[in-house]
């Protein structure tokens, strides 16, 4: 089997770990972090290497790299890792699931990860370092940049075009032919029908809670006849 590298040790570590482990031709051999964040020497059962000593025992010549990085900065953080692992010399590569229901031609670059029970339609590109979760949809001829985050759920229309470094919430909608600037912050539940340009932030307001609690509620509501 392939030999692997991960880099994070936190929770999107662990998660891309178990799909690694358990869903692909690689096996995952240590994690690495810089070494001011590395508080235990092992995680998952693997050995945690500083980042800055990582090369000294797992050479880029025999080792492939992963950056399991969450949306810190809106994806910066785990773009600048990635960058630098790559100037170590290390090949990194993607992740695509078993099950996630890609068209076998779909372009992507490269540490993308694909989860299971995606719906990606023909004729989508998307760019390197681009997280997409379980449920997500990007519709057909969809033009996704680099370093973004599709959170589950989230429903990406046909003829969209998006910037890097973008990050969209569980189930966000973006209508057909939008375009999305760079750096753009799309909360849960969002709707998105017209463009919008570079660091823009669009958030859902929260549901007020109803003013009878649950148990007067299905008293005065007819859910108590079903």
């Amino acid at each position: 089997m392939k030999k692997l590298i991960i880099f994070g040790n936190g929770k999107i570590a662990e998660v891309v770990h178990h799909f690694f482990k358990h869903e692909s031709d690689y096996e995952v051999v240590a994690f690495t972090a810089d070494a001011e964040y590395i508080k235990e020497t092992e995680f998952c059962s693997l050995p945690v290497v500083a980042f800055e000593e990582l090369e000294t025992s797992y050479s880029p010549k025999e080792y492939d790299a992963f950056v399991a990085m969450g949306y810190q900065d809106m994806n910066r953080l785990r773009e600048e890792k990635l960058n630098a692992m790559k100037t170590k010399g290390y090949s990194i590569v993607s992740y695509v699931h078993p099950q996630s229901g890609i068209p076998a031609d779909l372009s992507f670059g490269e540490n993308c990860f694909i989860m299971n029970n995606v719906n990606i339609h023909p004729i989508v590109r998307l760019g390197k370092n681009v997280f997409v979760w379980s449920g997500t949809m990007i519709g057909h001829h969809s033009s996704v940049g680099d370093h973004n985050w599709f959170t589950s759920s989230a429903n990406i229309s046909g003829n969209v075009t998006i910037g890097d470094n973008c990050f969209f919430a569980v189930n966000t909608t973006v209508g057909h032919g939008v375009e999305i600037g760079d750096a753009s912050f799309i909360g849960a539940n969002a709707l998105i029908t017209k463009s919008l340009g570079a660091e823009s932030v669009v958030i859902q307001e929260s549901n007020k809670v109803f003013r009878l609690n649950s148990r007067q509620f299905m008293r005065m509501s007819k859910l108590m006849n079903i």
